[in-house]
């Protein structure tokens, strides 16, 4: 029988890790302590694998039954969700060391004295609060950061800038 709000609002922990079902591989785990995480269960290339999607209530019972479709449109795909995920987390993370606010940042940091951006007559910026407008456009990050680490990395290396 598929899990409803009030059966997960009234469910108690107990002296073990209990696991209440839903349908599809879904089920929320109850801990001893109190904390209720919902996994996804599915088979990948004959094992049988675990995905969490989050911790309830931050991630409600609607939530959760979204995540645990998409997931099953994945293993259906034959794609392993957990991979899947880990391609995701490691795409963004690369994206964020290559932004242009991250090179402009190392840029400064290295050429300029004390770490602080020299700007008219002889003021300077702490660290953090340099006044230059940092663009959020993918686009122009993907290509500017591309050729710009590409030609920092040579001038780091040959001393000229």
């Amino acid at each position: 029988m598929p899990l409803t709000d009030i059966s997960i609002k009234s469910a108690k922990p107990g002296q073990k890790t209990r696991k209440l079902y839903d349908s599809g591989g879904l089920y929320l785990e109850l801990s001893p302590k109190g904390g209720k995480w919902w996994r996804f269960k599915y088979r990948f290339d004959g094992k049988e694998k675990r995905l969490s999607l989050g911790v309830y209530p931050d991630v409600s019972l609607k939530d959760a039954r979204d995540r645990r479709d998409d997931s099953r449109k994945l293993v259906a795909n034959k794609v392993d969700p957990a991979e899947h995920r880990k391609a995701e987390k490691a795409t963004t993370s690369e994206q964020a060391a290559n932004s242009f606010e991250v090179i402009a940042r190392e840029w400064f940091a290295k050429h300029s004295p004390n770490g602080c951006l020299h700007v008219a007559e002889g003021t300077h910026n702490p660290p953090g609060t340099q006044n230059y407008e940092i663009t959020t456009d993918p686009a122009f990050n993907n290509a500017f950061c591309t050729c710009y680490r590409g030609l920092y990395q040579h001038w780091s290396e040959n001393g000229s800038a």
